[in-house]
């Protein structure tokens, strides 16, 4: 199995049936859910609207017509496109949907543009084979013409009609500050995204751009105090890994990755390592802290708090829905980020408050022991909100700490499984939870009185959402670890994840699409 140490936290990759599991990998608004205007057929933000809601709005697929659905169009990825980067595939971007062009990104940097109806290639732009990604997701932005992209080191913007190049800059990370792999988000001028990888005394670091220029407006630190733990590795910590929800009170909010460091540094220098597994609030303008909330201190597990946050409103109040790799959504007030609830999601055995007992010095843990969620487990891909539900997806896959050095653990068990959850938006009570054979990560999207999610080992599935069965299955042709958009009557789903170190079925962007006849 590959180390841990080079994927924290994001859509990720998985696995064998055997015992070998392969990591892989996996702009916003506040107050009311606000969204941007849109065309029936688009899906212009990687969460689909501003809001991150994932709510596909003029979309024409729901439970009457969903079983008529049918491949429209494939389009296959070629050469160097179509090898394994690092172990984490080849495509796990979120698709982006504009003027009836299809906007994606692959693990190795490039960026496509496609036709909606035909699939067709508009333009293609190919980056250096030395800039190299992984574990991702990657994707882009497309905003006023213009498609914002990251390759490792560098930020760029391209003309989104031809493809061609308008500026790039690759002088915003230092040495030792890790590599983008985040799907950017760009709202009122500005580029907001954030590293992944690297171990810099700030940990890692988020950054706001001039959209027009690509120049750095801020950048703030994800860890601004030195830990023994973190230290002592050499590792990054804070990393970003999901698109940021960008407010429209003036706030840009990052879901944030775990510390990195081992159960038994956790134990020996237990520190609460801020800003690690947190929802962190900024000054858009300023990178300013606004304010944070915290999910898990002194994390051992890699209990990333990575899934894009999303805005709504609960009881009138304005609030952000958060949650990651812990297993848990978290509702807080979007004002001052004051927890309101919070729900456990899919498997949980026990050990919820292990780094909680670290740092307050009650822990009586011994090795070995097996946790759920583990470090691959829990909310991997992004949340869906509509009328007053929350909806989420988790893998549900243990892991086990045989010895105090280990960092995060190792996979436990060989079956593997997920949950489709539906949460009151107003309580956070489970509505209804369906479990899966698989594991989604495929994330929670909402087409009308159904969520729509896709399985890593190759399945397109869609639930009623009232009730939660499962009212549709299709088998797909490769296995998929990136997120699903909805654009008006198409479905499109990006696949190209690595399964016992290969890619099965290859490297294709697939669409399904209700026959006219039925939709109209």
């Amino acid at each position: 199995m590959k180390s841990l140490r080079g994927r924290r936290g994001v859509r990720f990759a998985v696995v064998s049936l055997a015992v070998s599991i392969v990591a892989v990998p996996m702009v916003t608004g506040f107050a009311s859910g606000a969204s941007a205007p849109r065309s029936a057929a688009s899906w212009p933000y990687s969460n689909g609207d501003l809001a991150n809601t994932r709510d596909a709005v003029g979309s024409t697929i729901s439970a009457d017509n969903v079983s008529s659905l049918q491949q429209a169009w494939s389009f296959s990825l070629s050469g160097d496109a179509t090898k394994n980067v690092g172990g984490f595939g080849t495509l796990a971007a979120g698709p982006i949907v504009v003027n009836d062009v299809v906007y994606m990104q692959d693990l190795h940097s490039n960026v496509y543009a496609l036709s909606l109806e035909t699939g067709k290639l508009d333009w293609s732009y190919i980056v250096n084979k030395k800039e190299l990604s992984g574990p991702g997701p990657n994707g882009v932005a497309v905003v006023d013409g213009v498609v914002y992209g990251a390759t490792p080191k560098s930020v760029f913007a391209l003309n989104a009609t031809t493809g061609e190049k308008i500026w790039s800059n690759d002088s915003l990370l230092k040495k030792g500050q890790g590599t983008f792999g985040i799907q950017p988000q760009v709202a009122n001028g500005h580029v907001y995204l954030a590293s992944q990888y690297g171990h810099l005394p700030g940990g890692g670091v988020v950054l706001a751009l001039n959209a027009a220029t690509g120049a750095k407006i801020w950048a703030f630190n994800t860890v601004p105090k030195k830990d023994k733990g973190v230290d002592a590795l050499g590792a990054g910590a804070g990393g970003a890994w999901e698109t940021p929800l960008v407010g429209t009170d003036g706030s840009v909010t990052f879901g944030l990755g775990n510390p990195y460091q081992s159960m038994g540094e956790a134990l020996s220098n237990p520190a609460k390592i801020l800003y690690t597994d947190s929802d962190v609030n900024l000054n858009a303008a300023t990178g300013k802290l606004r304010w944070y909330y915290q999910a898990i201190p002194d994390d051992f597990k890699d209990y990333d708090m990575q899934a894009s946050p999303i805005s709504t409103t609960a009881n009138g109040v304005p609030v952000v829905i958060g949650g990651g790799k812990m297993g848990t959504v978290y509702e807080m007030n979007a004002k001052s980020g004051a927890l309101i609830w919070k729900t456990p999601v899919g498997v949980h055995n026990g050990h919820d408050n292990d780094s909680r007992k670290a740092l307050d010095g009650t822990s009586k843990l011994s090795v070995p022991f097996t946790y759920s969620p583990g470090a691959l487990g829990g909310i991997l891909t992004n949340m869906a909100v509509a009328g007053n539900n929350v909806y989420v997806v988790t893998s549900n896959l243990p892991f086990s700490f045989t010895n105090t050095d280990q960092v995060n653990g190792v996979p436990t068990g060989k079956k593997l499984s997920g949950n489709v959850e539906s949460l009151n938006l107003t309580t956070g009570k489970v509505v209804w939870s369906t479990k899966v054979k698989g594991l989604p990560l495929g994330a929670a999207t909402v087409s009308n009185n159904l969520i729509v999610t896709s399985l890593f080992e190759g399945k397109l599935l869609a639930f009623n959402r009232t009730t939660g069965k499962l009212v549709f299955t299709h088998s797909l042709p490769a296995t998929t670890n990136s997120t699903l958009a909805i654009a008006g009557d198409t479905i499109i789903v990006p696949m190209g994840g690595p399964k016992d170190g290969t890619i099965k079925g290859g490297t294709k962007i697939l669409a399904f699409r209700v026959p006219t006849s039925v939709s109209g």
